[in-house]
């Protein structure tokens, strides 16, 4: 049974930069961020493979945001770049037991609480 408590979100500018943080327990495990706005499904961000070696990206955030992982820390981060008012959302890390880098949610077994994103132009 794994734990996750993500942190790092807040209220910014267009163009400025966020760094969300989630620290993991009871595991290891391919780590990913989703994020989620009122009346719409959780949406694939970022993932990355248990060793850190492999990541992927949501089309929208490529270029900009950053997953990686410290697992001497058991952390894994989103360093957001460029932040943009579309990016306003509730962010979530999870954790999930499966192979490769899944991006669909039903493929997460554990979840944080969420951070809140808001980006104001």
């Amino acid at each position: 049974q794994a734990h996750l408590a993500d942190s790092g979100g807040g209220l910014v500018q267009s163009g400025d930069s966020l760094r969300l943080s989630c620290a993991v327990s009871g595991g290891t495990y391919v780590l990913g961020w989703f994020r989620q706005t009122p009346g719409k499904e959780r949406e694939f961000v970022a993932a990355i493979s248990r060793s850190g070696a492999l990541t992927a990206y949501t089309d929208s955030v490529k270029g900009r945001f950053a997953i990686s992982r410290d697992n001497a820390k058991d952390t894994v981060y989103l360093q957001m770049n460029h932040l943009q008012p579309d990016d306003t959302a509730a962010y979530y890390c999870a954790a999930s037991r499966r192979a490769g880098i899944p991006r669909n949610t039903a493929e997460y077994d554990y979840w944080g609480q969420g951070t809140r994103v808001t980006v104001s132009s």
